[in-house]
């Protein structure tokens, strides 16, 4: 009977990748870091029973866990080889990053929160201990001078204009994705694509609904 929970939580993912799959999500290595990484490690206790429907769930200081689907489709979208380093803007609970961590060389991801930053360290050591991601509590918007330029870059929170730091570490041919939009309406999922000359393609790859990105690292949380 100790079993039973474990096979049942298996079974919850398998079934959640099905879904994905039909939702047009294609890249074999997205899915399998789905159908293998525990969403429950990421949420709160009293949302486990809703860990593996495809909705978002509330995370600590008053921020958002997307939806398998759009976690999925972002990633899909991001093309991140295995020799990719990729800038992970906005941490939040460590799932899209433990998930990254699965397709990409390296995951540095920048956090505001430093109880955020924290909490997704200690997830990810209980996953056996990810050694190709760098949790740094730092202001998003700024990305990470200091080991740029990026293969790819994904930010998590809505920006009204994609921020020209964070343009300016993308490597030439390089890709990011960010919700692109007003805060409090519905914002465009981007995929940008830079160019050897500098110049961006864009696309919209879907739509969101997110908190935008805040400037600075929180003081009190």
């Amino acid at each position: 009977m100790g079993g039973a929970p474990d096979e049942q939580e298996r079974t919850r993912r398998a079934e959640l990748v099905l879904k994905l799959r039909s939702r047009g999500v294609r890249d074999t290595r997205t899915l399998k870091a789905i159908e293998t990484i525990p969403r429950t490690l990421f949420v709160r206790s009293e949302h486990h029973g809703s860990a593996y429907l495809d909705r978002a769930l509330p995370i600590a200081c008053g921020q958002t866990l997307e939806a398998p689907s759009h976690i999925a489709a972002v990633i899909d979208a991001l093309g991140a080889g295995e020799g990719d380093v990729a800038l992970e803007v906005g941490t939040g609970s460590g799932y899209q990053t433990a998930i990254l961590s699965r397709v990409a060389r390296k995951v540095v991801s920048l956090e505001r929160w430093r109880g955020l930053a924290g909490a997704a360290a200690r997830r990810l050591e209980a996953l056996g201990g990810v050694k190709n991601v760098e949790i740094v509590c730092a202001d998003g918007a700024l990305g990470l001078s200091a080991q740029a330029p990026f293969d790819r870059i994904v930010v998590s929170a809505a920006v009204e204009a994609p921020p020209s730091a964070l343009l300016n570490q993308l490597k030439p041919g390089g890709v990011m994705i960010a919700p692109v939009g007003r805060p409090g309406k519905t914002q465009r999922i981007t995929r940008f694509v830079k160019a050897a000359d500098g110049a961006l393609s864009e696309t919209t790859i879907g739509e969101a609904r997110v908190s935008p990105l805040l400037d600075g690292i929180s003081r009190a949380l």
